[in-house]
């Protein structure tokens, strides 16, 4: 027993099937969400077009979740947990607080509208795990955490703001860039790690920070999200040529879905570039901190092989975050923080509009 004050972290992610029977759940909860699937359409029509595409992607989704050999699903609740079992021990041992870490997610299992997430608030803290904030992100679990509890979380002092832009944030992630090339991590706690390295000098590699792509749409709604993008990466690059790093940096998108226009340019179009011109690619996923299909399979194998395809004389792929030391640390002092002093809409200066219930509307 101990007479310790309890509290509850809430990790929150994206989501992603944990089976092959989840596919479908986790598509139709991904395309139902109108921050996600932002069409001009009246919304009874939008949700129909929403889930007849997720029946129809699933079986194509299937095959790329099958091919990265875990199961047919997604690893990426799993590596949550991880992070969340590495984030409990340090509260734990950091804090006179008794604390408690789960997992939720926005699409699939375990759901964020489960009743075990209760309210945010001095007891219950929500941090969601995206470094830029976006539209499709943050304001989408805003939007379904306020539709749970009737308020916003921002302001409440329960929830831990994206970190994506902070100096520690940009010097945390250049320096994992860093132990990554001179062999300083722990490869097995890392998924897939990269038994290849460049056969050149890797302060002189091209390095492309790869972020999932958004539709142009939703920066015209004032979505800040490539603004973000941008900051994250000079932070980090002025960071790195401290250690030396003397290459080009090149900031890309990928994972673009329909024929609508998005963040340009894609990595697929920067990487077939820079194959074609002969050069030693490294890409870092700048906007995920856990490694799922975008990071495994996408950067890890389909940008592997159009490398070789087009000529580069080397690739390799930068494992996420995940449970690199200095980040949970950097997450367990965000917590400790959480978001009291913002007395302003976040919502509103980075996504374009305010919830119903912000707490901060005029």
């Amino acid at each position: 027993m101990t007479n310790k004050p309890e509290k509850t972290l809430v990790l929150l992610n994206l989501g992603g099937p944990r089976t092959p029977a989840e596919i479908e759940v986790f598509l139709k909860d991904l395309f139902s969400d109108p921050f996600v699937f932002d069409l001009p359409l009246p919304e009874f029509l939008r949700i129909r077009l929403a889930r007849f595409i997720a029946k129809k992607r699933a079986p194509k989704v299937q095959t790329a979740y099958a091919s990265m050999g875990f199961g047919g699903g997604s690893p990426l609740v799993e590596e949550t947990e991880k992070q969340a079992l590495a984030l409990e021990k340090i509260l734990n041992n950091d804090s006179r607080v008794q604390w408690k870490v789960l997992v939720a997610m926005a699409c699939a299992y375990p759901n964020i509208r489960d009743p075990k997430f209760t309210k945010p608030g001095p007891d219950t803290i929500y941090l969601p795990l995206y470094p830029q904030f976006s539209r499709s992100t943050v304001l989408s679990t805003l939007s379904i955490l306020e539709s749970k509890f009737s308020e916003c979380p921002v302001g409440s002092g329960g929830y831990v703001p994206h970190f994506g832009l902070e100096p520690k944030f940009h010097q945390i992630s250049a320096q994992f860039i860093s132990d990554f090339f001179t062999n300083q991590l722990f490869p097995e706690q890392y998924l897939h790690y990269p038994d290849d390295k460049p056969n050149c000098d890797w302060k002189d590699i091209d390095l492309v920070f790869s972020a999932h792509g958004i539709p142009m749409r939703l920066v015209k709604k004032g979505d800040r999200y490539m603004e973000e993008v941008e900051l994250s990466v000079k932070g980090i690059t002025d960071e790195l040529r401290k250690y030396g790093y003397r290459g080009n940096i090149h900031i890309s998108y990928q994972s673009k879905v329909g024929p609508a226009k998005w963040t340009e340019p894609s990595t697929i179009q920067k990487i077939t570039e820079l194959a074609i011109q002969g050069k030693h690619i490294a890409v870092y996923p700048i906007s995920f901190v856990s490694d799922h299909l975008e990071t495994l399979e996408e950067i890890g194998e389909q940008f592997k092989e159009l490398t070789w395809e087009k000529g580069g004389k080397s690739f390799v792929r930068i494992p996420t975050l995940s449970v690199y030391p200095e980040f949970i640390q950097f997450l367990a002092d965000k917590v400790k923080q959480t978001d009291s002093g913002i007395k302003h809409c976040v919502c509103k200066e980075k996504g374009g509009e305010s919830l119903r219930h912000c707490r901060f509307k005029d």
